[in-house]
């Protein structure tokens, strides 16, 4: 993307099929030269990411942000910004954390607490045990031998090399790839087996406070010296008994094979955490700019705000959350007046769940399942909600003409998943068209799946995802240490925040909205005779 403005403009009566009708040449010049000549969203995502930081669910941090993008939205002239709030539960951060190794010599370990779990109120040491419990049938194995012990419950692995470069752009090749038709598969027990999973971590934490452990250690699951600390006990009545810590893979192998060659090492597990219970709500941002024809619905943009601890949050998800307000910025400046509303939402509770954008999809879209069907909390809502039935649309299911989400980290957009949507394949292709050269090319018919779009998809409405570089996203920042401001390409985030504002004006000005599926039914069983384990 480093052509002049000049030459990218040009692109557009080359690229742009001659009959086209649907892309505003006039409209999409004017959204190139603010998204390149005058971008922001670096700007932007420098204070998200270095002065508000990781932004965990109902956090003291995330309560920063909310404040903050919505005083954004308004400086740069949008309408109706508000917050709308749901239930999530528990606030939790991390003031500062400690995890050495005393015996058989002093190290200073790379390790993070757990979310939601307590503080060790000072520090404690105890000799670790390692004690591998993934399942409930683990537990006799380790009864009566983990009094006064710090657990390490994941059984150690060899290492995860990577294979292949740890930072990647997208070749013909792998783009090609991506333009499948993934045949649907209902399997209607799936749920079942999750919750089942998700139920163990309550059962552990109350197996290793009966056996008086005195904390868990569980390992990372990169190389690298590289920690997430993802935990999901974040509803009130589930906060764990005991301190957990997740230490570098590396640290980790190296306590297990001296506990193996040896005396077991002695840790020190110093956890400084706090609670925050003043609001159990978590809310999403919304704002806008009006449409001229308040009965055309409205389109709508979205990624999520919220982030995991252990870096800032930067890449999953701010980089998305920044390319949605530089969308907005740059379609508001530009003075373009659309036909349908233009809406943005900023969601949380995304890495519990979704519950943002599921919240949202319930109280404005549609609820899923039967009036007397039994409540659900915490992560269980996210796993068992697309298994709900009937879909029950609501006087404003079919307002929503479009939904476009970014959540990939921060690569540059090479083109957009059609969600296995054949019908809008076409269209998608001449919005794209003007940047081609910039190296948006491809629509795929791929679905996708594990973001916000996701329960849009599910109740019938177009939510789609864009194509995105993967850089070292997957590999190295996802959830990790090193998610900050530096893994951040500003050549790229430019350009896709210059083409989700040029993609939103076309759905927002289109004649006719975009052509959506049926309202889903429950579907069929895709293999009646499967069997699964029964510790699946």
């Amino acid at each position: 993307m480093r052509r002049s403005l000049l030459a990218a403009v040009a692109t557009l009566a080359l690229a742009a099929p001659a009959a086209s009708q649907s892309v505003d040449k006039a409209a999409t010049a004017k959204i190139i030269n603010e998204g390149l000549n005058h971008s922001e969203v670096m700007v932007t995502a420098e204070y998200l990411d270095d002065v508000i930081g990781p932004r965990l669910t109902n956090s003291p941090a995330i309560r920063k942000a909310e404040d903050w993008t919505q005083s954004k939205f308004k400086d740069w002239g949008l309408s109706n910004v508000h917050k709308e709030g749901f239930e999530f539960g528990r606030g939790w951060w991390i003031e500062r954390s400690s995890v050495r190794m005393l015996t058989p010599r002093p190290i200073q370990l790379t390790a993070i607490p757990v979310a939601w779990t307590p503080a060790t109120n000072g520090a404690v040491s105890a000799p670790i045990i390692v004690a591998p419990l993934s399942k409930e049938a683990d537990f006799a194995k380790w009864k009566g031998k983990l009094a006064g012990k710090i657990v390490l419950i994941t059984l150690p692995d060899s290492g995860s090399e990577p294979r292949e470069a740890p930072f990647q752009r997208l070749s013909g090749e792998d783009l090609s790839k991506l333009d499948t038709f993934q045949p649907p598969h209902f399997d209607p027990s799936a749920p079942d087996r999750a919750l089942k999973r998700l139920g163990f971590a309550q059962k552990l934490d109350a197996f290793l406070k009966a056996e008086g452990a005195v904390a868990w250690a569980s390992e990372a699951y990169r190389d690298g010296k590289l920690v997430s600390g993802e935990g999901y006990l974040f509803t009130k009545d589930a906060t764990p008994s005991l301190p957990g810590v997740q230490i570098a893979a590396e640290d980790y192998r190296r306590l297990a094979r001296l506990a193996k060659a040896g005396d077991a090492p002695t840790l020190e597990i110093d956890s400084v955490v706090h609670f925050d219970d003043s609001d159990s709500k978590a809310y999403n941002i919304i704002a806008e700019i009006p449409g001229s024809d308040p009965k055309a619905g409205y389109v709508m943009a979205g990624a999520h705000l919220d982030s995991w601890v252990a870096g800032d949050g930067a890449a999953d998800n701010g980089a998305g959350s920044v390319m949605v307000m530089e969308a907005a910025r740059i379609l508001a400046k530009s003075g373009i007046k659309p036909k349908r509303t233009i809406r943005f939402a900023l969601w949380v509770g995304e890495e519990q769940g979704l519950l943002g954008s599921m919240a949202y999809v319930e109280q404005h879209l549609a609820t899923r399942g039967n009036p007397g069907d039994a409540p659900a909390t915490g992560l269980a809502r996210y796993l068992g909600w697309t298994n709900r039935w009937p879909i029950n649309p609501k006087p404003g299911y079919g307002d929503l003409a479009a939904y476009f989400n970014l959540d990939n980290g921060s690569g540059k957009v090479r083109g957009i998943y059609a969600e296995n949507n054949p019908a809008v394949v076409s269209t998608f292709r001449e919005w794209l068209a003007p940047f081609n050269s910039m190296g948006a090319t491809n629509v795929v018919i791929q679905k996708t799946g594990g973001t916000d779009h996701v329960f849009m998809q599910a109740i019938g409405l177009q939510g789609f995802q864009f194509i995105q570089d993967p850089l070292d996203y997957d590999s190295r920042v996802h959830h990790s240490s090193i998610d900050t401001y530096d893994h951040l390409k500003g050549d790229d985030m430019r350009q896709a925040s210059t083409i989700m504002a040029s993609f939103l004006l076309n759905a927002a000005n289109a004649e006719k909205a975009l052509p959506r599926p049926p309202l889903p039914t429950k579907p069929t069983t895709t293999d009646p005779y499967a069997y699964s384990k029964d510790d699946e």
